[in-house]
């Protein structure tokens, strides 16, 4: 399914019992635009019917990034707290479809994976990188926002409290080697060989009991759900602030935000 747009594209392939999803912007990093959450919202509503699938691949184009966040110029149109509730709740849409996909996906990071390429990197099953990924989400020194609980507690579940405040808080970002020594990556490659190494995952997983391998799935995603509080309080008051209208402006205009705490 390959739609083109001046927004960028996902596209997607497929290799009998394996699909291939491609995030195509590199010009922008591969900065996901609402077209693109849609298309892979449709991509992957059509991929969880077909029983003929085995396994789904998601990777960002052009070799310098899996997905750099999404589009910021996207929030200039936000009014206030509401606005930050619905897109949180609209983002988490877009991820839940991911995470019910029921086949095991692979996200192949090379390059940056940052806001929501990390977002979408942590709802994948499997995370492979190359040795030149890496991993943040440094909003508190670009647009002043949040993400819904449901992300924070993925990101927390990949990496650990401590590498999780330092991304949050210090907006630092995780080498590759580092978030393979956290847990996040299920195998680390040279640039040159991440294909490679991918291939052997997917090769493992086509070997391996489907049906154990999505029960496995399911089960493990239901215990990750349970009683999450959306918090709609916390995000409501960081869109609905000052900082965050300030840091956007910021962030599209490349200059520094000066932070008011309001």
């Amino acid at each position: 399914m390959t739609t083109p747009t001046s927004d960028g594209q996902v596209q997607l392939e497929r290799d009998g019992a394996v699909a291939h999803i491609t995030f195509d912007r590199p010009s922008a990093h591969n900065a996901f635009t609402w077209t693109m959450y849609e298309q892979l919202d449709a991509i992957l509503a059509q991929l969880s019917s077909d029983p003929s699938l085995r396994a789904v691949t998601l990777r960002g184009a052009g070799g310098k990034a899996f997905v750099a966040g999404s589009d910021i110029s996207q929030f200039k149109t936000f009014q206030g707290g509401a606005d930050g509730i619905s897109y949180e709740a609209k983002m988490n849409r877009y991820f839940e479809r991911l995470l019910a996909v029921p086949v095991p996906t692979v996200a192949i990071i090379d390059g940056w994976a940052v806001g929501g390429g990390l977002n979408i990197a942590a709802c994948c099953d499997i995370r492979i990188a190359s040795r030149r990924a890496k991993f943040g989400s440094p909003i508190a020194r670009t647009i002043g926002n949040c993400v819904s609980m449901q992300t924070y507690a993925r990101v927390l579940g990949g990496f650990g409290e401590a590498r999780t405040k330092r991304m949050l808080l210090l907006a630092e970002f995780i080498e590759a080697e580092e978030a393979m020594t956290a847990g996040f990556l299920a195998r680390l490659a040279e640039p040159e060989t991440i294909d490679q190494v991918a291939d052997e995952v997917v090769a493992r997983l086509l070997e391996n009991a489907p049906i154990t391998l999505r029960v496995s799935k399911a089960a493990l995603g239901r215990i990750m759900a349970r009683d999450l509080d959306p918090a709609d309080d916390l995000i409501g008051l960081t869109y609905g602030s000052e900082d965050f209208r300030r840091g956007v402006d910021a962030f599209v205009n490349k200059t520094k935000p000066e932070w008011l705490g309001r």
